[in-house]
Parts: C-alpha cells; sequence; structure tokens
C-alpha cells in the first residue's frame, strides 16, 4: 500500500468509527499534533485521545480531498468536519448537542507502512462561534 492509501483507509476508519482500525495504521511512536497544545507522542496516548473525542464529539468528515507529494511519504487532506459537541470538552463552551460545520486539514506522514506522524488544523475561534451561537 502507498502512502496515500494508508491515509484514505486511516480516514475510512475515522469515518466509520473503526477506532481499531485507524490505531492499527500508526506507528507506536506516532507524533500526534494538535491544533490546541503540545504533540502527544505514542499510541497510548493516541488511544486517549481517540477515547476522549468520542465522549465528546460526533464527527463525520466529507469533501475529503488528499495530495500527496513526490517522494510518496508525506499525504495532506482537506476536508469539511461535520459534527456535534455532544459533551463539554475541559473548559470550552458547555455542550449542548450543538451541531456545527467546520473546513479543517491534515497533514499526515508514513514510514514503513504505518502513519508516523499527524498534524491537524482547523479554526478553533469558528468552531466556538459555530457552537456558541
Amino acid at each position: 500500500m502507498t502512502a496515500l492509501d494508508i491515509v484514505q483507509q486511516y480516514y475510512t476508519c475515522f469515518n466509520s468509527r473503526d477506532w481499531d482500525g485507524m490505531l492499527a495504521l500508526l506507528d507506536e511512536n506516532i507524533r500526534h499534533e494538535v491544533n490546541q497544545g503540545e504533540a502527544r507522542i505514542g499510541l497510548e496516548r493516541y488511544r486517549e485521545f481517540l477515547a476522549h473525542m468520542d465522549v465528546c464529539y460526533d464527527e463525520q468528515l466529507t469533501d475529503m480531498v488528499f495530495f500527496s507529494e513526490p517522494s510518496g511519504r508525506r499525504v495532506a487532506c482537506e476536508f469539511v468536519v461535520n459534527g456535534v459537541y455532544k459533551k463539554t470538552d475541559g473548559d470550552l463552551v458547555p455542550a449542548r448537542d450543538q451541531p456545527y460545520v467546520l473546513p479543517a486539514g491534515a497533514f499526515l506522514e508514513v514510514a514503513n507502512g504505518k502513519i508516523v506522524r499527524v498534524t491537524t488544523y482547523y479554526n478553533l475561534p469558528l468552531w466556538i462561534k459555530l457552537v456558541s451561537a
């Protein structure tokens, strides 16, 4: 499988809520660079992140467009997050099952058939505005 195939499978698993399938595509030392905060390193930290997200959010990604670079090691994905904010996440605004539609993107790096880095970007102030309305 190419890096592009692996990343596409990763997002297929995401939309299917197949967390074990997603985790199987990650390197044990995965570097997860989140939009806000410090990077998380390791499969267990990623597993904890997925569990937390599953409690607070219900999301589906649409309008996915994938880009890969010539070496085939890095893949970018632009998408739209269609979500429901189910449970208040930390000190963010209170959750009341608010729906949101938010553009986002991610950069992923693949080595030896596994995803070794996931970097995700989205506009947090826009998300706050959407769920506060």
